[in-house]
């Protein structure tokens, strides 16, 4: 395999793993500086140029985007992708980890652990926000933040609406998150590459510090996730369409709650406090998606005219409820059922005899005409949480 690390830091911790990992490996790979691409367009000929150069054939491609460079490093990838070379981790997804409120926007559509959090921008919503997310003491986030940067607990209500009002007067966006007593001072990241953990550990905060960035002088201690928490993190990185994954999960009194992920998460701290080898994992994997390459469903199978693929949520009254999948009249109508997926769960091409539940979300594949006539609002509709 004929791997690509793009990169500006050669020298970094995790560049330089990751190439050690794929030399072990016999594969041949080259660390390539980001801003020294250009991008050429041209009707049915994508092509990307380094140093002046045309590029050679690559396999696959490692992007280690930093946030400074987001919009070009992630145009880069794109044209990668054009060019069918495989990324582990695509343009799109790069962008909705990057992003720390498009991320948690993706990620609040589904059932998964999430700290309350609230964006606004006019000053007379400070207070309601704060109000919303539980109330003081609460975590103000930088939207462009990164290792603990931009990250400011404040205290008290009054502090909070300074600290809001400074950070928008200096033109920068800011969530208002709820504080997590009893993980102050401590999160979990977890290492997901594919679709499991590789590596997880519990970081501590140094001192009063109450972020447990390693950046900030936090200590790494090793740890072996429950089902829940694994579940979560590898959710939150499929959720956002990402094959290699740092997540940041709050170890809440209600469960596993997510609070950031990261698309080009730091080997360093997590190899040295697990001794397992994170880099070789991911060089691992890509390797065996270049051998066995998924496919993207979603691409290949709208090609044929008039068919396609859609999801669909089972609304209380729906006509489904209670019937076999085989009872509901959609083979007949020339349509799969892909997946299903309730509780958190995926079952992937899910028998005929199996029982569909309101609730349950339906991923098929047939006939448009057909697929869009279960769109309905009685089908779609989701049920409102009750007040607490």
């Amino acid at each position: 395999m004929r791997l690509a690390i793009l990169s500006r830091a050669p020298r970094s911790y995790s560049t330089r793993r990751l190439r050690q990992a794929a030399i072990e490996r016999g594969h041949r790979v080259q660390v390539l500086d980001t801003l020294k691409f250009s991008i050429l367009l041209e009707r049915g000929a994508p092509e990307l140029y380094y140093c002046g150069r045309r590029i050679g054939h690559y396999d696959a491609v490692v992007p280690r985007i930093g946030s400074s460079i987001t919009f070009f490093g992630s145009s880069v990838v794109r044209q990668f992708q054009q060019m069918n070379v495989f990324v582990a981790n695509t343009a799109n997804s790069i962008n909705n980890a990057r992003d720390k409120l498009r991320a948690l926007q993706i990620l609040s559509r589904y059932d998964i652990g999430l700290a309350p959090t609230s964006f606004v921008r006019g000053r007379d919503d400070i207070l309601p926000a704060i109000q919303r997310v539980g109330g003081a003491p609460v975590i103000i986030k930088v939207l462009e933040g990164t290792q603990g940067v931009g990250v400011i607990l404040a205290e008290s209500q009054k502090i909070a609406e300074a600290i809001v009002e400074t950070l928008q007067g200096a033109k920068q966006n800011v969530l208002i998150q709820k504080f997590v007593a009893e993980s102050k001072g401590k999160d979990i990241r977890a290492i997901v590459v594919g679709d499991q953990v590789v590596a997880a550990m519990r970081r501590v905060a140094s001192g009063s510090e109450f972020r447990a960035n390693i950046h900030r002088g936090g200590k790494a201690e090793p740890v072996v996730l429950d089902r829940a928490y694994e579940k979560t993190a590898v959710r939150a990185a499929q959720i956002l369409g990402l094959r290699v994954a740092g997540v940041d999960i709050l170890e809440a009194e209600e469960g596993p709650q997510v609070i950031e992920v990261n698309s080009s998460p730091g080997f360093e701290g997590i190899e040295g406090a697990t001794g397992i080898d994170v880099a070789g994992a991911v060089v691992d994997h890509i390797a065996e998606q270049v051998a066995y390459p998924e496919l993207d469903i979603r691409e290949r199978l709208t090609v044929a005219k008039g068919y396609g693929v859609s999801e669909f949520t089972i609304g209380p009254d729906s006509p489904f409820v209670g019937k076999k999948i085989s009872e509901t009249g959609l083979r007949e109508e020339d349509v799969a059922v892909l997946t299903l997926e309730r509780d958190g769960e995926t079952i992937p091409n899910p028998h005929e005899w199996r029982v569909v539940e309101a609730g349950d979300r339906l991923l098929c594949f047939g006939k448009l005409s057909a697929v869009k006539s279960h769109l309905s609002p009685a089908n779609t509709k989701r049920r409102k949480k009750k007040p607490k």
